[in-house]
């Protein structure tokens, strides 16, 4: 089995060249990202609507609810038999996503795991409310440093899961994850990975902050609350969502929500390119660059059909 892949930070143009290659090579996308699972956030995570997806099926997205907690592990299952499946139509599988652990998950992937110790797990809690769930990432970032990168600062299940996984066994979490092995192991993958410079980024970032405000995405965390999803689901712990929950608590102002927006997603995507850069493999391309497209094109017909 072949499968493409194509990672990068935010704003990076993934899902459009997704769309392109597997149109061009009669491929089906696998969303690799960690929010995008989750019905009813749509305008946070940016999931693209019908009409952009040009006929291309999409897997993996909306098959959630929001107040389950959907894993790695459980991605990289789904994902596996997704990438099969759409294989065995004899279409090629394009993984498409920035979420570095769901990739890696897939392609390397995952330690199980000690069990949980409730005893422990009580005590970083009780450390998290007294001196701020901060100071167990900087913790973390000192015994961890690859799950410093990747996990951020204020996922407490995430970083409260990692420093159990070192106490417990003695070594960090991330040594772990480099003795797994991939629930794919037959896949041959290309990997492509979309970077650009910095002062575009932010540009793009920006005016993606600002289309999410205008398209209702306050609104649509209203709509998931009054649904009944409590403020402490795991959904809303990722990017724009904690903040507009935080918004909506009074904790800032609509402007100033929107700025940390934005420093937040710059923030996530330099975190994103440390990750996919220490990734075996990828190839990387300049996103800004109007020949990207086109030489990506001619390396997915290559790796297909050597």
């Amino acid at each position: 089995m072949k499968l493409v892949a194509i990672v990068g930070p935010t704003a990076s143009g993934k899902s459009a060249l997704g769309v392109a290659l597997a149109l061009a090579s009669g491929g089906e996308v696998i969303a690799c990202d960690s929010t995008a699972v989750y019905r009813g956030l749509d305008i946070g995570t940016d999931k693209l609507p019908p009409a952009e997806q040009g006929g291309v099926p999409h897997h993996l997205v909306d098959v959630a609810d929001p107040t389950e907690v959907y894993s790695a592990a459980r991605f990289a299952q789904d994902a596996a038999r997704a990438a099969r499946e759409i294989a065995a139509r004899r279409r090629v599988p394009i993984l498409v996503g920035g979420t570095g652990f769901y990739y890696r998950a897939l392609v390397r992937g995952l330690f199980p795991g000690p069990s949980r110790d409730e005893s422990l797990r009580a005590r970083l809690e009780r450390v998290a409310d007294a001196r701020g769930v901060e100071s167990l990432h900087r913790w973390l970032s000192r015994v961890d440093e690859p799950s410093g990168v990747r996990i951020q600062p204020r996922d407490r299940k995430r970083i409260i899961r990692a420093l159990e996984v070192y106490l417990l066994t003695g070594r960090a979490l991330s040594g772990h994850f480099a003795e797994t092995v991939s629930p794919l192991p037959e896949a041959d993958v290309l990997t492509i990975g979309l970077q650009v410079p910095r002062a575009e980024l932010a540009a793009r970032v920006s005016h993606r902050v600002d289309n999410q405000f205008a398209r209702g995405i306050v609104q649509e965390v209203e709509a998931l609350i009054a649904r009944g999803v409590p403020a402490s689901a795991h959904a809303f712990s990722g990017l724009v969502y904690r903040q507009v929950l935080e918004l909506l608590q009074g904790v800032r102002d609509e402007r100033a929500t929107r700025e940390l927006i934005v420093r937040e997603n710059l923030r996530y995507a330099k975190r994103q390119l440390t990750w996919f850069r220490k990734e075996p493999g990828v190839q990387w391309f300049d996103a800004t660059n109007p020949d990207t497209h086109a030489r990506a094109h001619a390396l997915v017909k290559s790796f297909l059909t050597s």
